[in-house]
């Protein structure tokens, strides 16, 4: 019988610690915190978007940092597999909007209690407040693993997948980088990928909490169109955040490195033509034609943004609505499908929802998870470098890619 080590018990550890137990090896899993699965018990805003219910070739789309490279492992455990697994262990799901997969507690405790459980069934033995220091090879092997405080693991093989460096207070702290490092690997540096966005302007703070819903969101690098979203964003004390805008982060991320200029342009009416959003302002003018400007778009803005729009379009809210020109009318169509947002910096890594960057994905078997440098060596999860958009899209890279090499793990371990 084969000696697995997994160092981490995130969605990848457990799950990569439950295939290899499942075939036949006896599995150790490693973990530094107190509990397992602490970042799980966070996602999805304490409900765990398990996975995402698309076709696999719009998962892997989705998996915007090294997608192609996940797609033999997400063939071989698909969305399908994850929630027949989870079902199994007596965790229902269910889809919602954008193809969410989420269980029918809204509980992500009862998904990660689920693989617990299961680790349990097959006498996996969990060490928690262990911490791991060195990965110990030789001749090209993998012989265990050593602590810091000392004590040493043997194992023919060892999984790592303790996770990249966001949300650190989780037990994600960039340890396993460092150890791939040591034996040779490529680590692609870590950034924040979906993370909240600051911006250079500071009215944002007076509009902060204000959520938009049906919004257009374009990502401008130098002044030139580089990506768009669609759909919901959030104004926050320091800049915006919001599903759309952590979807654009990554981009927004590589740029912000290269020092280019990062802009958002954001469209307030996308839905609407020029010439129909100034018809549907001329309405509104005509219903409140007695009224002031500031008084007058109540129906077409939210009351908090009204003020920062007609300071943008240079028009004093003050003014009688009769009194408004067609130029200013005009200049007022062209600020609510255009405000322009100048992006400073991403929020700090620690913030980020995932971690993009990690062991380099050239280094590493896609269809083993194991290493092309150490024989006996795996990785699993957000310690390579892989990241997709939310929507479920990381979790599922990550049990796909926990199985694959929970597996490959065990059967070498057989033929050893």
């Amino acid at each position: 019988m084969s000696e697995i080590l997994v160092v981490g018990s995130g969605p990848a550890g457990m799950m990569a610690a439950i295939k290899a137990a499942e075939n036949g090896a006896s599995v150790t899993l490693l973990e530094k915190m107190r509990i397992p699965g602490r970042k799980m018990m966070i996602t999805g805003k304490g409900r765990c978007n398990i996975t995402n219910a698309a076709d696999i070739s719009e998962i892997i789309r989705n998996i915007s940092g090294n997608g192609v490279f996940l797609n033999s492992a997400i063939r071989r455990f698909t969305n399908e597999d994850v929630r027949t697994f989870f079902e199994e262990q007596g965790v229902a799901t269910k889809v919602e909007r954008g193809m969410r997969v989420f269980p029918v507690s809204d509980k992500a405790k009862d998904v990660v209690d689920a693989m617990v459980h299961r680790l349990h069934e097959l006498d996996v033995r969990i060490e928690t407040e262990v911490e791991a220091e060195h990965i110990q090879v030789q001749h090209g092997c993998v012989c265990g693993v050593q602590t810091v405080s000392g004590a040493c693991y043997q194992a023919d093989a060892v999984i790592v997948a303790t996770g990249g460096a966001s949300y650190p207070k989780t037990g994600s702290t960039g340890d396993g980088c460092r150890m791939a490092r040591e034996l040779g690997h490529t680590i692609v540096p870590l950034r924040p990928s979906l993370v909240p966005l600051e911006t250079e302007e500071k009215w944002v703070h007076d509009v902060m909490g204000l959520s938009l819903r049906n919004v257009r969101i374009g990502l401008l690098v130098d002044g030139k169109p580089a990506a768009e979203e669609f759909g919901e964003m959030m104004f926050t004390h320091f800049g915006v955040t919001g599903p759309i805008i952590l979807s654009l982060s990554r981009m927004a991320s590589l740029f912000l490195d290269g020092k280019h200029v990062v802009e958002l342009a954001l469209n307030l009416k996308p839905a609407l033509t020029p010439e129909k959003l100034e018809m549907r302002i001329m309405r509104d003018f005509g219903i409140y034609r007695r009224k002031t400007l500031k008084n007058g778009l109540v129906d077409l803005l939210p009351h908090k943004l009204i003020g920062p729009i007609l300071d943008f379009a240079y028009l004093d809210p003050e003014k009688p609505i009769h009194q408004v020109t067609a130029k200013e009318r005009h200049r007022l169509v062209e600020t609510l499908q255009e405000v322009v947002l100048t992006i400073k910096q991403t929020r700090p890594l620690a913030e980020a929802i995932v971690t993009a960057g990690g062991v380099s994905v050239k280094e590493i078997n896609p269809k083993t998870m194991e290493s092309k440098f150490v024989r006996g060596l795996y990785f699993a999860g957000e310690i390579a470098d892989v990241d997709g958009y939310t929507g479920g899209y990381n979790l599922q890279a990550a049990f796909s890619m926990g199985y694959v090499a929970g597996i490959a793990s065990a059967r070498s371990g057989e033929n050893a």
